[in-house]
């Protein structure tokens, strides 16, 4: 199957924090269940595929909880890599010059207001689709 995916509403673009929480969604990646997450940076907001560049393991140190401690980086939680925010380079850590598999993502105005949604491609889609 090819051709883009129906966008996903994420949540309110005031939700995301720059540095702070992230919000996270179940998805689907080569047939396995995994989770994709979304956090704001230097005024941006980023996806991401929860899985840490050096061991196929999640981030976040407790659900939701990305950043280190400064709020400048992404932290993996388990094995200490650090990632560029805004870009998902690995800037530190055991796989240093790897990256996260990045999530479409883009901010819209609606009648609800500024929101953040998601952009599925073929591979890395919604769970449940």
């Amino acid at each position: 199957m090819s051709g883009e995916r129906e966008a996903v509403r994420v949540c309110a673009s005031d939700a995301l924090i720059d540095g702070g929480p992230g919000v996270r969604i179940a998805a689907r990646y080569a047939d396995q269940d995994v989770v994709v997450f979304f956090v704001r940076y230097d005024g941006g907001v980023h996806g991401y595929l929860n899985r840490c560049a050096h061991v196929p393991m999640e981030l976040d140190w407790m659900e939701g909880q990305f950043f280190d401690s400064s709020g400048l980086y992404l932290m993996c939680a388990t094995h200490g890599a650090i990632y560029a925010p805004d870009t998902g380079h690995c800037v530190g850590g055991p796989c240093r010059g790897a990256r996260l598999r990045p999530v479409g993502v883009e901010e819209r105005d609606t009648p609800e207001g500024r929101a953040v949604f998601w952009l599925p491609d073929d591979i890395l889609r919604p769970a449940g689709v």
